[in-house]
């Protein structure tokens, strides 16, 4: 049997779509009495942007309000009748055992791939997720450097190296993770290109990097691109957009401009 991996699927949807965006359904608090309002509006919106994103990035916007077996199955369902992969942001941070089982019912809800954090290290922490989803020819992407401000006091920090015994960044650590561990993704955040650039250096072609933050957070799309970025996440610039269709366009051509 061929085993294609989620890094060659994302690539060959990108390619395909002409898109390198990533859209991150993520919506503010909505009235948790009324989730077919908000599904409604979710379905409404995937609808309009697909011929112009590669992939839609799921979280605890949709996944706590809707259902992992209820609404967000139906929303990675129709992701996937538009020719869209679906990515899991949880985030996954917890001991081996219940990794396992968060990334079988994520799976097991059509998702392609996850993102995790590799602070939990991998003995009984992420090996149990690779193993899942190598056994699904599911992906995961690993939490490189976020977006936020606060990234700093974490991913941002000075460690020393166990191997080398040298002081390094956490995050340039966690790069070199995604290599050993073959991980089919890095995310970094838009906001900060010099980190794009220096962890680049070090995945080259091997890992690509997904860059949230664009727009609301600050981030530039064709900077991120040219630091080094693969694919753009993008959340509030399209989603609470009054014309999300024409952001969601102008964002996928400065995609191509980068290049």
């Amino acid at each position: 049997m061929q085993i294609v991996t989620f890094k060659a699927k994302m690539e060959e949807t990108s390619t395909k779509k002409q898109s390198r965006i990533i859209l991150a359904l993520d919506f503010p608090y909505q009235n948790p009495a009324e989730p077919q309002k908000l599904l409604v509006k979710t379905q409404n919106l995937l609808g309009m942007v697909s011929p112009y994103i590669c992939a839609v990035k799921i979280n605890h916007h949709l996944v706590l309000p809707l259902g992992t077996f209820n609404g967000v199955q139906t929303l990675v369902n129709q992701a996937h009748e538009a020719g869209l992969q679906a990515i899991m942001d949880c985030k996954v941070n917890d001991i081996g055992a219940t990794n396992q089982v968060i990334a079988e019912y994520y799976y097991a809800a059509g998702f392609d791939a996850l993102i995790a954090n590799p602070f939990i290290g991998w003995e009984e922490g992420l090996k149990p997720i690779f193993e899942v989803a190598q056994s699904l020819q599911r992906g995961v992407i690993l939490l490189t450097y976020m977006s936020h401000k606060g990234a700093t006091e974490g991913y941002g920090q000075t460690i020393i190296d166990p191997v080398t015994h040298t002081e390094t960044k956490q995050y340039l650590a966690f790069a070199k993770k995604a290599l050993q561990w073959n991980a089919d993704g890095a995310v970094v955040g838009a906001t900060v290109p010099e980190k794009i650039r220096e962890i680049h250096s070090i995945l080259g072609g091997n890992v690509p990097i997904y860059s949230p933050g664009i727009g609301a957070q600050g981030g530039g799309a064709e900077t991120a691109m040219k630091a080094g970025a693969r694919y753009l996440i993008v959340g509030r610039e399209i989603t609470q957009s009054t014309n999300p269709v024409a952001e969601a366009e102008k964002l996928s051509e400065s995609t191509k401009q980068a290049k």
